[in-house]
């Protein structure tokens, strides 16, 4: 090996690819949680604003 010849090597590609199968099954959970999420619907917030229906 000559002094112009260097990269990460393996161990680089290693770390790299953990960190990308992480944060796959990492967005994959969060995907799930936050379907799980129930949002309620109130008409009070849109008639504060003005959205809701006219009188």
């Amino acid at each position: 090996m000559d002094a112009t010849s260097y990269g990460p090597g393996l161990l680089g590609f290693l770390v790299v690819a953990a960190i990308g199968v992480a944060l796959f099954f990492l967005l994959k959970n969060m995907n799930k949680q936050m379907r799980k999420i129930q949002v309620p619907h109130d008409g009070r917030e849109d008639e504060q604003r003005g959205n809701g229906p006219e009188a």
